[in-house]
């Protein structure tokens, strides 16, 4: 009786739920550097600290940074997609998976997971590729 209630409540579980928003979450590591150090990096317009520097950032949303040190900035925008691979599986999974990501936004993926800029060097900042 006890493995019948333990797979009902899975079976259950998984029909509620959905791939992204069980097994990734709603947020995103990202990583700040800079070169020099000690930058101040700021999120949609609010502190958040120094360089280096690694946040949970909401991966439904994208984000406007910037990089300030004496009196020079540098910006980047933080955009996000959907990940198709969660894609696939919330509709192996049946309609419910797919409302439930769809709604969470659990599908969504920050594209960049490590942003770096460099004061040393002028010209236009691009925020590093993420490592395979």
């Amino acid at each position: 009786m006890r493995i019948v209630r333990g797979v009902s409540f899975l079976l259950v579980l998984l029909l509620v739920t959905s791939c992204a928003t069980l097994f990734k979450g709603s947020t995103d590591k990202v990583n700040f550097g800079s070169n020099p150090v000690g930058v101040e990096v700021y999120v949609d317009g609010k502190l958040m600290g120094k360089t280096p520097l690694n946040l949970e950032l909401v991966s439904k949303k994208t984000y406007f940074i910037e990089f300030k040190m004496e009196g020079q900035t540098k910006t980047v925008n933080l955009n996000n997609k959907v990940g198709a691979g969660w894609i696939v599986l919330d509709v192996l999974g049946g309609l419910i998976p797919v409302i439930v990501d769809a709604v969470t936004g659990d599908w969504y993926q920050i594209k960049e997971k490590n942003v770096n800029v460099d004061f040393t060097s002028p010209g236009k900042f691009f925020p590093s590729p993420s490592p395979l």
